[in-house]
């Protein structure tokens, strides 16, 4: 048996406790570990780490911050206060706070209260409406590009893709803003990166390197690789020189997989990322190796969590999530075809569902008295929406959805509904924080002339 989870229970009630059972469900059966069943994986850099050791909290209000990160609909309340410990300013890079977190009209109110905003992006969205500082950065097919999602078991793969255009004029990529940043900073001097320079093969840059990072430039490693080692690759690759640091990190932490896949070691597997256009395999896992890729001290599974167990026994199965006001579920933000994150804002790119519309049920559309290529008006505790409406028998009766990525200021004019105009912050998961987006209880009504 193997499971892969996503946002459909993510983003819905108990969400944390689904996924705690879905956990419970695989483990508990013996299926990990083995051919056809759950394995954990290598990874180039990973995407977040959780320290349990570590009980970080957000400083406003005491939520708890797992994988290191702010849970996203927080975010308004620890701006939206006067407590000394208030978040009073925030870099934005390519995100969309604004238009694709939770709960739209309190994100633009939390961004307009901050001191600071700086915006990073590769176009005019939402969220840089609201800035005092837009640096446009160029886009991904302007660049030497890379994603770290690398999730493939037991062949785990990495791409470094090159640029196919140039860069459009006064547009840079964030390694050089954030290079020209710390720069002005002066948090760096010359004489820091001197023996990085001076070294006259890469392994005496590596062991240049190993003694910078223990001192003050640790933190600073990306920028001492980009200044250092980045104008020394081919082909203009100096925003991948990051890689090279992940790369001896990876060959550490997985030493047997990545001479599996054909690596030596570290040095060799970065001239493999630069050298490769069409993708290297990254390791070569064992069915054995995801015991030991499990991260805790011990290499077991903790699968008995008190206050997960004690959340379950307290359960109201009994809990009625719509009420006679709002009937319906409305999943505020379906993935459809044609739908994707802010980048793509043209709605010319769009082959179907131009209009991005309020799926509903033949039955319940029958019910309100609602058409194909109607208009109906949504309504929750936020607001309200006007949305085409697609009749669709792929719908529940009592469910209907919105897409994702629409409602974009485009050449002037809102393009579709915006579904977090709906969605409410304190809507979540009171464990982890998650917006349950996928259940959000809804009013649908026909618009009348």
């Amino acid at each position: 048996m193997s499971i892969l989870e996503d946002l459909g229970v993510q983003q819905a009630p108990h969400s944390t406790l689904s996924s705690y059972l879905e956990k419970l469900l695989w483990a508990l059966t013996g299926n990990f570990a083995k051919q056809g069943a759950v394995n954990t994986h290598s990874w180039l850099v990973p995407v977040a780490k959780h320290d349990p050791r570590r009980d970080r909290r957000t400083p406003v209000t005491n939520t708890p911050m797992f994988a290191n990160l702010v849970p996203c609909n927080v975010i308004p309340d620890e701006i939206l206060t006067d407590h000394p410990k208030r978040f009073r300013a925030m870099i934005v890079e390519s995100a969309n706070p604004v238009h694709s977190l939770a709960d739209s009209p309190r994100m633009r109110e939390a961004l307009d209260a901050l001191d600071l905003v700086v915006v990073i992006d590769v176009a005019m969205t939402e969220t840089a409406r609201h800035a005092h500082y837009v640096l446009p950065a160029a886009s991904q097919f302007e660049k030497w590009e890379a994603t770290f999602f690398n999730l493939e078991f037991p062949r785990n793969t990495f791409h470094l893709r090159a640029p196919v255009l140039d860069p459009l004029p006064g547009t840079l990529n964030e390694a050089e803003i954030y290079a020209r940043l710390i720069r002005a900073l002066g948090l760096v001097t010359a004489e820091d990166l001197a023996p990085l320079h001076e070294a006259e093969t890469r392994e005496a840059f590596a062991q240049a390197m190993l003694r910078a990072m223990s001192g003050k430039l640790a933190p600073l490693a990306p920028f001492v690789l980009y200044e250092t080692l980045g104008p020394k690759l081919p082909n203009g690759a100096r925003n991948a020189a990051v890689l090279w640091l992940a790369a001896q990190k990876c060959a550490m932490t997985y030493p047997d997989a990545v001479k599996r896949a054909g690596h030596a070691d570290g040095e060799a597997l970065f001239e493999a990322i630069l050298n490769s256009r069409s993708g290297i395999t990254l390791t070569l896992d064992e069915y054995a190796d995801a015991w030991r890729y499990v991260g805790t001290d011990d290499g077991r599974i903790h699968l008995a969590i008190p206050s997960l167990l004690d959340e379950i026994r307290k359960l109201d199965t009994t809990q009625a999530w719509t009420s006679d006001e709002f009937p319906f579920v409305l999943s505020a933000g379906e993935r459809r075809s044609f739908t994707a994150n802010t980048i793509l804002r043209d709605p010319a790119w769009r082959r179907r569902d131009t209009r991005g519309a309020l799926r509903i049920s033949p039955q319940d559309a029958e019910a309100l008295g609602l058409q194909d290529d109607g208009t109906a008006i949504v309504t929750t505790t936020r607001g309200s929406v006007e949305a085409a409406v697609e009749i669709n028998d792929r719908m529940q009766p009592g469910h209907v959805s919105l897409p994702n990525g629409l409602g974009l200021n485009y050449d002037n004019k809102l393009t579709g509904t915006a579904p977090n105009e709906l969605t409410d912050s304190n809507w979540r998961d009171p464990i982890a924080g998650t917006p349950w987006h996928k259940h959000v209880p809804a009013k649908i009504e026909r618009l009348t002339a």
